[in-house]
């Protein structure tokens, strides 16, 4: 049963991919909150999703350094 609510990962992704995707998705917050200040922001939900998407990344960020102390 818990095994349906767990995300598997895909691929294993260097910390300067990481930190790209970061910079992306904060970009795109920066973007989608003045869409919603304007008005033109369809979803509000999407503030939600991208905010926890940068959590996520942030997340992984700071365990990379752990996981490569680990491993030597």
């Amino acid at each position: 049963m818990a095994d349906k609510k767990t995300k598997a990962a895909v691929t294993v992704k260097t910390l300067d991919q990481l930190r790209t995707d970061l910079a992306a998705k904060r970009t795109e917050l920066l973007e989608a909150r003045r869409g919603h200040a304007a008005g033109e922001l369809a979803n509000p939900h999407v503030l939600t999703t991208i905010r926890k998407d940068i959590a996520r990344l942030m997340t992984a960020i700071q365990a990379a350094p752990a996981t490569e102390k680990e491993s030597n």
